[in-house]
């Protein structure tokens, strides 16, 4: 008969104290699997989430919330920036270093759900996940000339209600608004595929209606105001100082020799320049106001962006893009970031340390149930020596002895070490349509890490350290006393 058959059959002759040992180790073992498959799976999301872009482009400020905010749509913005700084990427300054350049604005959202105000070239343009282009489960892409078009993500679709054809009116985020009757409302013409990114609990609609929206031209009424009673009061400063300055030169003018003139044509000509004075003045304010009627219509007040992403034209103009960071960052009016590198200072400052931790305690556990392993085989001594001296007396040497023990141990860790990677894999199988419909973050069964091929070879050997304390014990039986006792 074989060692391991032999420490099979002590097995399963305490087969429930083996059974509980064995299940103490499958714990500790799914609590590892499920610490490095989630934490993979997450580290993998944050990073596709900014795929398809290298540059984010906004107001100056913290760079992390610029990133959060931008890219996992969370928080509030910093600032907005002036539409016309977005026109630099597009047939601009900037334009030679860009390839796609993609605007958006943020603060506004419908049942807790972010609503991204964006151009239909941000599914056309951008991709997820190392080259994947976006796909629309249902419906198509919100178009251009259509102003209150909407797509809406994966996640969002399902636990909202929206569907294609349903209609909807964001709030602002800021102001908590209830939203705003008599303004049309943006309609859902798609629905994206789930992606596995931020982008599955987000709704997206065209930004020319985005501006037309009274949630989004209220906010910014306040402001407005201001400069037009600035531009009033300048104009008004103006148009005074010009009186004022003109004033003297028209005494002086004023000669005795004019009033040899007959009486009748100066007020003739003082009533005209008069009237020509009243027409220019009227056709000015009627100008002013057909410029400013121009401007509100077209949103011209209200066009701002919350952000630029912003694809570099690394493969023709490597030098140029290379150097477009620099140039943004040593102006004022905005900053440009590399979501890639904020969000690896993010892990391994916050999230990586997280992860440590879990897995530490993890492990832990798994010691834990391996010293359980070392107690329940060294209990189990004083029973069996009758047993261990008769496979002396049969021929056995101490060291065929010790090593049926250490075999015994690697068996009950390894059984428990195959339970908890199946538990482990299971659970998160089980789990996963919960995690992506809350977190929008794909999770499934089949992931498995490279990581946890060293749990095997790790369990060998803290069965080995475990057992060694029972194997030394058994060691040491005297075979004498033993068949004695007994």
């Amino acid at each position: 008969m074989s060692l391991w058959k032999i420490a099979w059959r002590s097995i399963e002759q305490r087969s429930l104290a083996s059974a509980l040992t064995a299940f103490s180790m499958a714990l500790g073992v799914a609590l590892v699997v499920a610490v490095l498959v989630i934490h993979s799976v997450v580290t993998k999301s944050f990073e596709r989430g900014s795929q398809g872009y290298d540059l984010i482009v906004g107001a100056k400020g913290s760079q992390l919330q610029l990133v959060l905010n931008s890219v996992f749509y969370l928080g509030q913005p910093i600032e907005n920036v002036p539409y016309k700084y977005y026109e630099e990427f597009v047939e601009g300054r900037f334009s030679p270093a860009v390839e796609a350049a993609i605007p958006i604005c943020m603060g506004h959202a419908y049942k807790d759900y972010p609503v991204v105000a964006t151009v239909p070239d941000y599914f056309e343009k951008l991709t997820y996940l190392n080259g994947q282009k976006y796909r629309f489960a249902e419906g198509r892409d919100f178009e251009q000339e259509n102003f209150y078009e909407a797509v809406i993500g994966a996640t969002a679709a399902k636990r909202s209600g929206l569907g294609l054809g349903d209609t909807f009116q964001p709030v602002g985020t800021a102001s908590g608004d209830e939203g705003h009757e008599g303004h049309d409302p943006f309609k859902i013409v798609g629905i994206l595929a789930p992606t596995g990114t931020p982008n599955d609990r987000a709704i997206f609609v065209n930004m020319e209606g985005f501006f037309r929206c009274p949630a989004h031209n209220r906010e910014q009424t306040t402001s407005d105001d201001i400069l037009r009673e600035q531009d009033d009061k300048s104009t008004t400063d103006a148009d005074t100082a010009e009186e004022t300055s003109e004033a003297p030169a028209t005494e002086k003018a004023d000669d005795p020799a004019d009033h040899e003139h007959d009486d009748a044509e100066p007020a003739d000509h003082e009533h005209a320049d008069h009237n020509d004075a009243d027409h220019d003045h009227a056709d000015h304010d009627h100008a002013d106001h057909e410029h400013g009627d121009h401007d509100h219509e077209h949103g011209h007040f209200h066009r701002e962006v919350t952000a630029i992403l912003v694809c570099s034209d690394m493969q023709n103009r490597p030098q140029l893009a290379m150097a477009l960071p620099e140039v943004i960052n040593e102006e004022n009016a905005a900053q440009a970031v590399a979501p890639a590198e904020v969000i690896a200072k993010l892990f391994d400052g916050i999230v990586g340390n997280i992860q440590l931790l879990l897995l530490v305690l993890a492990v832990l556990v798994v010691v834990v149930a391996g010293i359980g392993i070392l107690v329940s085989i060294y209990n189990s001594m004083s029973d069996r020596r009758h047993e261990i001296a008769v496979m002396r007396a049969l021929g056995a040497s101490r060291d065929t002895v010790m090593l049926v023990i250490l075999m015994e141990s690697i068996l009950l860790s390894l059984g428990g070490g195959v339970l908890g990677l199946l538990l482990g894999h299971g659970l998160i199988g089980l789990l996963g349509p919960t995690i992506a419909e809350q977190t929008g973050v794909i999770v499934g069964a089949l992931q498995f890490q490279v990581i946890e091929l060293v749990l095997i070879p790790g369990l060998i050997i803290l069965a080995t350290l475990v057992g060694y304390l029972p194997a030394v014990s058994a060691y040491r039986t005297d075979v004498a006393k033993s068949l004695a006792a007994s």
